[in-house]
């Protein structure tokens, strides 16, 4: 009971709003919505984005903003895909390319980082320079088309299963359970949270805010690498375009999942939860075969109806 009192009134909402989807789906299209296929379906679309997500919301947590995750992904996992093919295709050549596009995802998270910490440039203009440099890296290598040829037992990352669970959607409940771990059980995850809250009083604390800035996006650059490799295996091919509405997209699903834009919090039940809200609504337009724009309008409904609920919640608490 009082881990139920602990769920904020924003995360109880939304899971309101699952159950809600699920249930007018169940009554409208139970077959199609509730069937395997597009349980399935969907389970594979949205780790890529929701992994993204997750950056978002440690570099919003840290009171800074990633826009550049888009870019590190795309330029990760052309880093990857270009050493597969070199390689040949072989199993130890995909070990490789990950390994090197998660490396990648770090180092560029580590330089917005550094940016930001310590030379005090603005996390919107860092990371949406970052965006474009690391966009403009992964085309110089590609020339524009997609880099294709990659192996075929690779594509299985984002598109295979394991019994019925699809492996994209394990390796997002990993990523979620790691950072949910950094940001509840460790000093790391108390101190990132401070210096959201306030930045000054961090630094006078004791805490060495240029440290977490270089850790929070660096891990952030890491889950972008992460979610480039999820991308190029969905297509089994890179390009330095590929997901490119998913920057405002993030931003909505952080927003959306109760994490502060000033700073100091965000949780990742949270951000889980609006991920699944967005896929869901996603997925029964498609299945209702309503227009694509009526759904980016109500997404934007959501989200006002969320922010609306939570501001008003909180101006009744000031008021008591």
């Amino acid at each position: 009971m009082k881990k139920l009192k602990n769920v904020d009134k924003n995360t109880s909402l939304l899971f309101v709003l699952v159950i809600l989807i699920f249930a007018v789906m169940a009554v409208l299209q139970p077959s199609a919505f509730l069937g395997l296929a597009n349980i399935q379906g969907m389970c594979i679309q949205f780790p890529e984005f929701g992994i993204m997500a997750l950056g978002m919301m440690l570099a919003m947590i840290a009171g800074g903003i990633d826009l550049s995750l888009v870019g590190i992904a795309n330029f990760a996992s052309i880093v990857g895909a270009t050493i597969m093919v070199k390689m040949g295709g072989t199993n130890g050549s995909i070990v490789l390319g990950i390994i090197a596009a998660i490396i990648i995802g770090l180092l560029c998270g580590t330089f917005n980082g550094f940016m930001i910490g310590y030379l005090q440039i603005p996390p919107m203009l860092v990371t949406l320079c970052g965006l474009q440099l690391y966009t403009g890296l992964g085309l110089a290598i590609t020339k524009g088309p997609a880099l294709t040829g990659l192996p075929e037992s690779f594509s299985a990352i984002a598109n295979g299963v394991i019994g019925i669970v699809p492996i994209a959607t394990i390796i997002f409940l990993i990523c979620a359970l790691v950072v949910a771990f950094m940001l509840r059980s460790t000093v790391y995850g108390q101190q990132v949270c401070f210096m959201g809250t306030n930045n000054t009083a961090s630094r006078y604390s004791g805490i060495n805010n240029l440290k977490i800035t270089i850790m929070t996006y660096g891990t952030s650059g890491i889950l972008g690498g992460i979610a480039g490799v999820i991308m190029a295996s969905h297509y089994n091919s890179a390009k330095s375009d590929y997901g490119s509405s998913y920057t405002l997209l993030t931003l909505l699903i952080v927003v959306l999942g109760g994490t502060n834009p000033d700073g100091g919090k965000g949780s990742v039940l949270g951000v889980s939860l609006a991920v699944l809200v967005l896929q869901l609504v996603s997925s029964a337009f498609n299945i209702m075969r309503i227009n694509s724009f009526l759904k980016t309008f109500v997404w934007g409904l959501i989200l006002l109806v969320i922010i609306v609920f939570t501001k008003v919640t909180e101006n009744k608490k000031a008021s008591r």
